[in-house]
């Protein structure tokens, strides 16, 4: 007999996550999809969000996006109450949602067993130069993903 699952659609999902983060809970989630590449990758990175008690520039937010559609991005600008957000791993697509539209801001990545604290002056320097890169990141992500399906391959020999 396996274990007792219960299994959620997306929407159900996230406003479940929003809530608990809401009721100041930490709320840790494995990492989906490649669009925060390098610096949060799939089957790699477990992310621990916390309630957003502020955000600026930098930081990595869960957001609900029109139509319920969740995002785990980094906030790229910020307009009034508006917030422009992108995906590490993007090239050009930007989402935009208001600041209510914020669920949760991640504070740290776990990775193999480490702590990564994201609020840290290195992290956000590396994330700050990530995004001034923006104009080669094509390039650098292109060595990204090489180096990942490499890693893959060693690793199932």
């Amino acid at each position: 007999m396996g274990a007792d699952k219960l299994l959620l659609n997306n929407e159900a999902f996230f406003i479940e996550v929003s809530q608990m983060l809401q009721s100041g809970n930490s709320v840790t989630l494995r990492a989906k999809g490649n669009s925060m590449l390098p610096f949060i990758m799939e089957e790699r990175d477990t992310v621990v969000l916390q309630k957003v008690e502020a955000f600026a520039v930098g930081s990595v937010v869960l957001a609900c996006l029109p139509g319920n559609r969740y995002v785990l991005h980094r906030v790229y600008r910020i307009k009034g109450e508006h917030i422009m957000l992108m995906g590490d791993g993007n090239l050009h697509a930007m989402e935009c949602c208001r600041r209510e539209d914020v669920a949760g801001v991640v504070v740290k990545i776990i990775r193999d067993g480490r702590v990564i604290d994201i609020t840290s002056s290195s992290q956000l320097f590396m994330a700050a130069l990530w995004r001034k890169l923006l104009p080669v990141r094509r390039y650098l992500l292109f060595v990204c993903r090489w180096w990942m399906r490499r890693d893959r391959r060693m690793k199932k020999r």
